[in-house]
């Protein structure tokens, strides 16, 4: 059960054509900087993800997949910390190197080795399934007007009943949910701003509309995270749900656990998204269940791997109740999957075999690799 080598393909894979956003639509969703340039100013599809393939001596292989936007030297470092060690000696609770947005794309590989080790599936090791499919919605970017219910009547059609647009201030958000309702009746709707929505007066101006139309599910972080206490009031204000993103892999913006306890004993929220590893993602659905709020598993727009992992993670989740953020191949050209995740609108299933159960395209890995390092012990 010794970890002998750690393989890191880089990739990039594509968005379909027409998939993230409108025609004569340029609003990148990369939040974060990457080198010298800043958050907001590269579209997501054009980052780099690492696929990760860790091989044990005894023939067994961990898949993980880490966060777009990596660091080569903090990659090297993690595998050179695991090569060499049993994987029954790590604590799948904590690693051993210091949290970071490599962190959870290693947590994967090694939640995948050692439950192939012990034949059980990863969401035994976070205490079973609670269920066996996960509700997960469609989604999409910043969209013109008119091309609203076209849109929304495909993804109907398809078996999704809920959608999540980004936005922000320069977008219909009201006029977007009326042609919803028009087009699919019996669609709920997200709406994300990333925070974007900057100023309250704003944000009461639309809640207002929306609550007319009555199909949003939830108002996702409207305003800048650190005004929780305006969050309070919008909750207060109208019948629109607020939810909060609580992104641990955004840990450059100081993202943490205690954000979601911070919201809770505020009342500032009704649900929460939350981004983290199997083991912090357990953490903070255990605090939303705790407190009697539902929750969803967030995304970064990611590939097959973590999506996996995404599923086992909220079917284990008694609170994981609001649509995911798991859309298969909907997105990207690719999930580097040799058999996509069973995702049957608007549910995805929960896989049988051990550990995530399922079984990369090492041929479709090398088509969109654009760099490879490999770490022996």
């Amino acid at each position: 059960m010794i970890i002998r080598q750690i393989t890191a393909f880089e990739v990039v894979v594509p968005a379909k054509p027409g998939m993230i956003q409108g025609k004569g639509i340029d609003k990148p969703l990369h939040k974060l900087p990457v080198g010298v340039k800043e958050g907001w100013t590269i579209q997501f599809d054009h980052v780099p993800f690492i696929v990760l393939k860790m091989e044990l001596d005894a023939g067994i292989v961990g898949w993980g997949e880490l966060y777009r936007g990596h660091n080569w030297t903090t990659v090297e470092e993690m595998a050179m910390l695991l090569l060499g060690r049993s994987i029954d000696s790590l604590s799948l609770q904590k690693l051993p190197f210091a949290y970071s947005r490599e962190y959870d794309g290693f947590e994967c590989a090694v939640y995948d080795a050692y439950a192939k080790a012990h034949g059980v599936r990863v969401v035994d090791l976070l205490g079973g399934p609670i269920r066996d499919k996960v509700r997960v919605g469609a989604w999409s970017s910043h969209r013109n007007l008119d091309e609203i219910g076209p849109l929304v009547a495909e993804f109907a059609e398809a078996g999704f009943d809920c959608v999540k647009f980004k936005c922000d201030l320069e977008d219909d958000v009201v006029g977007w949910c009326g042609e919803i309702r028009e087009a699919a009746p019996a669609m709920e709707v997200i709406l994300d701003p990333n925070e974007r929505w900057l100023y309250p007066g704003e944000a009461r101006k639309r809640i207002d509309g929306l609550a007319e139309i009555g199909n949003i599910l939830c108002l996702e972080d409207p305003l800048p995270r650190w005004m929780l206490h305006e969050y309070k009031r919008l909750r207060d204000y109208g019948p629109v749900p607020i939810a909060l993103h609580v992104s641990l892999p955004y840990i450059l913006h100081g993202q943490r656990v205690e954000d979601a306890v911070k919201a809770i004993r505020m009342d500032a929220v009704d649900g929460f998204n939350f981004n983290g590893g199997a083991a912090r993602f357990a953490q903070l659905a255990g605090i939303a269940d705790a407190a009697g709020v539902p929750c969803w598993h967030g995304s970064e727009a990611n590939l097959g791997i973590l999506e996996a992992r995404y599923i086992h993670s909220s079917a284990a989740a008694a609170t994981c109740i609001w649509p995911g953020d798991t859309f298969g191949r909907l997105i990207r050209e690719h999930d580097l999957l040799a058999e996509p995740l069973r995702i049957e609108p608007p549910y995805a299933y929960l896989p049988e075999q051990p550990g995530l159960g399922i079984v990369p395209d090492e041929d479709a890995i090398a088509h969109y690799q654009t760099s490879k390092r490999t770490f022996k012990a």
